[in-house]
């Protein structure tokens, strides 16, 4: 991988981690439109490690007040019940999901699963479902003719039910084209809750998982599969981008919709699908080159 590849797909892993396009997805379909080898899930998830950083800094007060709360709770009954100790057992139990999958699919994530056919019809059908449920979250803010106005829930609301659901909405992500966000905030949706606190839930949920994922890989850089000098620029582009994405999508959120992402997912699914069947990308484009 040449420098100027690394930054480019550093920018790429920035702009789409948290929104709800998959980063994955798009990190392998900018090495097969540019007709570079594919940077393989040992890359995606060590500069995910530079995404995870910024939403470490960006919610620092939350994480610090959850972390304090939860270590104080292993030994003071009472700091059980603040809700801050209580978010992190959620974070907990919403991140076995994906851990415990991600080990037994580890073969698949690095092979079939960037196969680009199926990255199309992940793009299509979480796009559709990402639709539904943020209609039915406008649904319910707006009321309508016939219907009152529905209060969603907030993270006080949170059980380990929910939790659970939302950590398997993120294991869906380990599929390329899913999005981590996208499938836990259309879960988060789909249960009753609000786009911000889907969104933030996501977001916390997301680091203990990625932190370990890429950690996990880093044994992988530098055996000739992932070389570590552009591989750290990578992960320091998308830090930097990552962070400025982060606070316009908690702007964004709290007073638009999720439409523009959902068109967006299913026409680039279907371009995939057209230049496919076309004959001008093949399904495995980009995993031979170099």
């Amino acid at each position: 991988m040449s420098w100027f590849e690394s930054l480019v797909l550093g920018l790429v892993q920035g702009l789409t981690e948290f929104l709800p396009i998959s980063s994955s997805a798009h990190l392998r379909l900018t090495a097969a439109f540019a007709d570079w080898p594919d940077p393989g899930a040992a890359f995606t998830a060590i500069t995910q490690i530079g995404t995870e950083a910024a939403v470490l800094i960006y919610f620092r007060r939350d994480i610090a007040r959850i972390v304090s709360a939860w270590f104080r709770s292993l030994t003071d009954r009472r700091a059980r019940r603040d809700h801050d100790a209580t978010m992190g057992w959620l974070v907990i139990v919403g991140s076995l999901p994906i851990g415990v999958l991600g080990l037994l699919l580890k073969d698949a994530i690095a092979g079939p699963f960037r196969d680009l056919r199926l990255i199309a019809t992940t793009l299509v059908v979480m796009g559709v479902v990402l639709g539904v449920a943020d209609r039915l979250a406008a649904r319910d803010a707006t009321g309508g003719r016939h219907r009152a106005v529905r209060t969603r829930k907030g993270l006080t609301e949170l059980d380990v039910k929910d939790g659970l659901v939302f950590g398997f909405c993120q294991a869906m992500a380990l599929v390329p084209g899913v999005s981590r966000s996208g499938a836990t905030i259309s879960g988060g949706l789909l249960i009753g809750y609000t786009r911000e606190a889907a969104a933030r839930y996501s977001f916390l949920l997301a680091v203990p998982a990625v932190l370990a994922s890429g950690l996990f890989e880093l044994k992988d850089a530098g055996d000739g599969h992932t070389a570590w000098g552009p591989t750290l620029l990578a992960t320091l582009v998308a830090f930097v981008v990552g962070y400025a994405v982060i606070a316009w999508f908690m702007r964004f959120i709290s007073s638009r919709s999720f439409m523009p992402f959902v068109i967006y997912r299913i026409l680039l699914g279907l371009l995939l699908f057209a230049l496919g069947g076309a004959g001008i990308l093949a399904p495995h484009a980009g995993e031979l080159s170099g």
